[in-house]
C-alpha cells in the first residue's frame, strides 16, 4: 500500500477513534466525576470544567497561530510573520510568558484557595463510620453500634457522614467520585473525609491506589437511604446471629470446613478476622467487593473456587463436596 493510501486510511481513522473515545464515556456505572451529588464533588466538578475551558482556549489560540504561520509562510516554507521584529518579540513574550503565567497562577489560586479549602473545610457530621481497607475488600463498621458489613456502605440521606479511614495492610485509596474527593487509607495513620449526599440513590466507589494483584476488583457500593430506611437497616445489621434448629447442621459444616477460622458470625463461636464479617451475608447485593452478584449460583461458585473470579485474593480454594458443600451453602443462604 502506497504512502497516499496510508494517509487516507489514517485520515479516516482519526474521526472514528475520536468518536469511540467520546462514546466510551457514555456508560453510566454510577462512578462519574462529572455527575456530582455532594458538596465536595460539585467543587471538583466545577474545577474540572473550568480547567477544561482554560485548556481549550489555550489550545485554540495555539492552533490559530499555527494556522496563521502556515497561511503566511514564504515560498521557501519557513513561517515568517509580516511584522516588525519588535511586534514578533511582543507576541512571543505575551503568548509565551505572560499569558501562561497568568493562566497558571489563576488556576492555582482557584484550586488551592477555592476548591481545596472548600473541600477540606470540616462540616458538622452527625454520624461517623469506620472503613478499614483490606486486601481486597472494605470492612465497614458503625461506632456506637455492633453493625459490621463489607463493601456496601449505607448512609442516611440529608446527613453529612464522616468516614474514618484506616488500613490493615498496604496503602489503599477510598474514592466515591459522585460524592466526595479521593482520600488514602494509610496503615497507622487514620484519615478522614465527609460523605454528604442530599439525594437518595446508589453510588459506586473504587480503590484508587494500586494495592496488589486484585486492586482493580476492590470496589464498593454506597447506598444513600431515606432516614427511616437507614435506621431500620442499621438496627437489623447490629443484631447478632441467633442460630435456629434448622441452621445447626449448616453451622457445624461451616466450622468443620475451617470457614470460621477466617470469618466472623456475631453471636456464635466463629470469630475469624481474615475475611469479611458474614453475619448478614445475604443482605448484600454483591460478592468479592462488587465483583459478582450475590445469588445462590455465584455464591456456590465462589465458595468452591474463589480464585477463578479474583486470582490472588486471600480466600483459599476449599475442598468441599457433596453433603458438606450443600450444608455450607444452605447455611450461608440463610444469613439474612
Amino acid at each position: 500500500m502506497g504512502r497516499t493510501a496510508w494517509t487516507r486510511v489514517g485520515a479516516a481513522a482519526i474521526p472514528c477513534a475520536c468518536a469511540l473515545l467520546l462514546l466510551s464515556g457514555c456508560t453510566d456505572n454510577g462512578q462519574s466525576t462529572l455527575d456530582p451529588h455532594g458538596k465536595s464533588s460539585r467543587y471538583i466538578d466545577h474545577l474540572w470544567w473550568g480547567t477544561l475551558a482554560a485548556a481549550a482556549i489555550v489550545f485554540a489560540g495555539t492552533m490559530g497561530f499555527i494556522a496563521l504561520s502556515w497561511l503566511r509562510r514564504r515560498r521557501e516554507g519557513f513561517p515568517v510573520f509580516e511584522a516588525t521584529e519588535s511586534r514578533e518579540t511582543g507576541l512571543i513574550v505575551a503568548f509565551g510568558i505572560i499569558i501562561p503565567v497568568v493562566a497558571l497562577a489563576t488556576l492555582f489560586y482557584i484550586t488551592d484557595i477555592g476548591v481545596v479549602k472548600a473541600v477540606d473545610a470540616p462540616g458538622t457530621p452527625r454520624r461517623t463510620i469506620h472503613v478499614n481497607a483490606r486486601q481486597f475488600f472494605w470492612e465497614v463498621s458503625y461506632p456506637g453500634t455492633k453493625a459490621v458489613t463489607a463493601n456496601e456502605i449505607h448512609i442516611p440521606a440529608g446527613v453529612t457522614v464522616k468516614v474514618l479511614l484506616t488500613s490493615s495492610d498496604v496503602i489503599h485509596s477510598f474514592w466515591v467520585p459522585e460524592l466526595s474527593k479521593k482520600v488514602d487509607a494509610v496503615p497507622g495513620h487514620p484519615n478522614t473525609l465527609e460523605l454528604p449526599a442530599a439525594k437518595a440513590g446508589l453510588y459506586r466507589g473504587q480503590c484508587a491506589e494500586f494495592c496488589g494483584e486484585q486492586h482493580a476488583k476492590m470496589a464498593m457500593r454506597v447506598y444513600v437511604d431515606p432516614p427511616a430506611k437507614f435506621k431500620a437497616w442499621l438496627a437489623h445489621m447490629a443484631t447478632p446471629l441467633k442460630l435456629s434448629a434448622q441452621q445447626n447442621a449448616g453451622f457445624q459444616a461451616f466450622t468443620q470446613s475451617q470457614c470460621a477460622s477466617c470469618h466472623t458470625l456475631r453471636g456464635t463461636s466463629a470469630d475469624g478476622r481474615i475475611g469479611p464479617d458474614l453475619t448478614h451475608l445475604m443482605t448484600r447485593h454483591t460478592l468479592a467487593a462488587d465483583t459478582i452478584p450475590n445469588n445462590p449460583g455465584f455464591l456456590g461458585a465462589w465458595v468452591v473456587d474463589p480464585q477463578q473470579f479474583k486470582p490472588g485474593n486471600k480466600m483459599p480454594k476449599l475442598d468441599l463436596k457433596g453433603q458438606q458443600l450443600s450444608q455450607v451453602l444452605k447455611f450461608l443462604e440463610s444469613l439474612k
